[in-house]
């Protein structure tokens, strides 16, 4: 009979010691109030799979850059909900949006993506 393995929790994880340093390099001091409730923005807009996966497709598309047409089959979504999701996004400043005739075509704004890694690592 194979036993299963629990997976790790904090709990688990060995501590630092006192030699090693528990944050990145240069992270010298907290964040600002008004830093904190922007990036609390950007971290509930990214937060809801449909919108991970819409910045995966844009991501790996040709350019980084996609058509709302070609993003509602991708995600099996109707085009209300998608347009929605691009709309969460845009206004948190994770896509930009141009509008080319008909149709709205979306890119990331990569600095903006660069803010959450900044926190995390």
């Amino acid at each position: 009979m194979a036993t299963k393995t629990r997976p790790r929790v904090l709990a688990d994880l060995p501590l630092a010691t006192p030699t090693q340093a528990c944050c990145a390099p240069g992270v010298t001091e907290p964040m600002s109030r008004e830093n904190a409730e922007d990036l609390a923005v950007l971290l509930k807009a990214v937060a809801d799979p449909a919108r991970l996966q819409l910045i995966s497709l844009i991501r790996s598309s040709a350019n980084c850059e996609a058509c709302v047409c070609d993003l509602t089959d991708a995600l099996g979504l109707s085009q209300p909900t998608v347009s929605h999701h691009l709309r969460v996004l845009t206004a948190a400043g994770v896509l930009n949006r141009e509008q080319r005739g008909t149709w709205a075509w979306f890119t990331l704004d990569t600095k903006r993506l660069k803010e959450i890694s900044r926190l995390l690592i």
